[in-house]
């Protein structure tokens, strides 16, 4: 019997995607880039291996600095096809300050990288809205960024940027104290997010009948194009209070390219997860499964299904993060717990899928 990992899922990789090759191509660049690394306790010294979410550089005083980086991917092509970038900022700020929290820094200041294959006052104008209402969610500044003509590079626009943050080093989370008996709370996502766009968009428009950007999404008052460029939550006001008012949180997890898979990012290999509550898939999932001939386990690995965060604590405090979830108007729920009956994998019974590294296979 093969394993999870011998054979990819072909959807993803026929819609362009060669994320076996980028992980090969990942790992050699961490080898090049790590090598120079202070130790941990001195001054700049690096305190994750490259591979989680963010990280965090030493920068005295048990004080340390949270960084990360991230873009939109091919979710500026729906802009671009809609016309509209009003919101696209919202999802770069979304795409770093979720990350940065997961290891419980505080976001504070963004720098946004813009390139285009010509300037335009309208794009640029359009940018500048989401990036500012993506701020203000968040609770951060713009402190600064870099605009770049490329049109020999570029068609249309790119979009990304760096968030920073601060942590005490005696707090950062990573999942390293996780034990069997764990609550998995999952957090709503707002839909598709910024991930799988290059599949979604297969699905919907490379096809001999294109779907059109107005059609209707089945159980939503929205179109397609509506639905693919709805912005990615940011979930930052909520995690940081719960930070503050429960104490048994062990690991957070941002939800998003490899899915619930992004569980198994947590520091502790020894354990696993079972997942056998979660809600009813956005409709969006269902069409991009039936219009781009994807199979369940592929659209797991590839997608949130709904779940755009999750949190995982002690037992004594679900009920004090499910409140202050409320508070923020957050759908969540109780969608599983952590075992020692698994080492790093995810189980999802309910679908018959139990998933290693990037894959997910039926049981």
């Amino acid at each position: 019997m093969t394993t999870s990992h011998s054979i990819p899922h072909s959807a993803y990789r026929d819609s362009g995607v060669y994320t076996d090759e980028a992980d090969r191509g990942l790992n050699k660049l961490v080898g090049r880039i790590s090598r120079n690394w202070p130790l941990p306790k001195e001054l700049g010294g690096v305190q994750l291996p490259i591979g989680y979410f963010a990280n965090v550089i030493n920068i005295g005083g048990g004080n340390g600095l949270a960084i990360c980086t991230d873009g939109v991917g091919t979710k500026a092509i729906i802009a671009k096809m809609m016309n509209k970038y009003d919101t696209i900022g919202i999802d770069c700020i979304a795409m770093n300050v979720n990350d940065l929290i997961c290891l419980g820094g505080k976001p504070l200041t963004f720098v946004d990288y813009i390139a285009v294959d010509r300037n335009s006052l309208h794009l640029l104008d359009e940018i500048g809205v989401g990036l500012a209402d993506g701020a203000d969610e968040a609770e951060i500044t713009i402190s600064g960024g870099e605009t770049a003509q490329l049109d020999d590079v570029v068609r249309g626009f790119d979009l990304a940027g760096t968030a920073v943050g601060t942590i005490s080093l005696d707090k950062i989370i990573t999942g390293r104290h996780l034990e069997a008996g764990d609550v998995i709370i999952g957090i709503e996502s707002s839909g598709i997010h910024s991930n799988g766009l290059t599949l979604a968009r297969k699905a919907f428009f490379k096809r001999t009948d294109p779907l059109p950007l107005d059609f209707p999404v089945p159980e939503t008052n929205t179109s397609l194009g509506q639905e693919l460029l709805r912005p990615t939550l940011i979930y930052v006001r909520e995690v940081m209070e719960i930070l503050e008012r429960a104490t048994s949180v062990k690991a957070l997890i941002n939800i998003t390219s490899d899915g619930l898979l992004n569980l198994c990012r947590v520091a502790n290999k020894q354990v696993g997860f079972v997942i056998d509550n979660l809600p009813e898939p956005p409709p969006i999932f269902k069409m991009i499964e039936e219009y781009g001939d994807v199979s369940a386990a592929e659209m797991f690995e590839v997608y949130n299904m709904g779940v755009g965060f999750c949190i995982v604590a002690g037992r004594n405090d679900v009920d004090e993060i499910l409140s202050i979830l409320n508070k923020y108007h957050r759908e969540a729920w109780v969608i599983g717990r952590v075992t020692d009956a698994l080492k790093n994998a995810v189980e999802l019974p309910r679908q018959g899928l139990i998933g290693h590294g990037k894959r997910f296979q039926e049981k």
